[in-house]
């Protein structure tokens, strides 16, 4: 078998061997370089003719959004209601064993759409118990937002935070449908 290509090899001679070479380097540079790109090139003129075939964009009616919004909206509460979302935000608070200082509640009421009830509560605790509250109140009141937390505590050996939340409940106005 090795006479056969020595032989072979000789027939050849240095220029048939470099011919050789050279085809074997271009068949692995067209495997390794040129079909990849070939097949993302591919790729690329397909999503492009999706791109041309696509429907023009073509606004929807906005008499069905406006039955959505109604929908969405009657999914908060009225605002007579606000004195008893603020209770169970109070009451989250005790069971999760927190101090709630007085705070700052104020109503911003827009001319459309949902009011804001802007709440800054100043809050004492753990890191458990602040945590279990902040958890509570985004799990079981979908209608509040929370905009900031910052929490201190006196020295690095305190067990005790003094945190202020600051945070949004949404409602709808009382009269009217939503």
């Amino acid at each position: 078998m090795r006479a056969r290509l020595e032989a072979g090899l000789r027939r050849l001679g240095a220029a048939g061997v470099l011919g050789v070479g050279v085809l074997l380097a271009c068949a692995g540079f067209w495997f390794t370089a040129l079909q990849p790109l070939e097949e993302e090139l591919a790729a690329q003129r397909l999503a492009a003719e999706r791109l041309r075939a696509r429907v023009p964009y073509q606004p929807v009616s906005s008499s069905g959004r406006a039955e959505e919004l109604r929908r969405f909206q009657a999914l908060f509460p009225r605002s007579d209601r606000l004195t008893d979302e603020v209770e169970r935000l109070h009451g989250m608070g005790r069971a999760a064993g927190l101090e709630l200082a007085q705070g700052e509640y104020r109503l911003e009421r827009r001319p459309v759409g949902l009011w804001a009830y802007r709440v800054n509560l100043p809050v004492s605790g753990t890191y458990p118990q602040l945590r279990d509250f902040v958890s509570a109140v985004l799990k079981d009141m979908p209608v509040a937002s929370i905009e900031a937390l910052r929490l201190e505590r006196k020295r690095a050996a305190d067990t005790q935070l003094q945190a202020q939340l600051r945070l949004t409940i949404h409602v709808r106005p009382s009269g009217g449908s939503p």
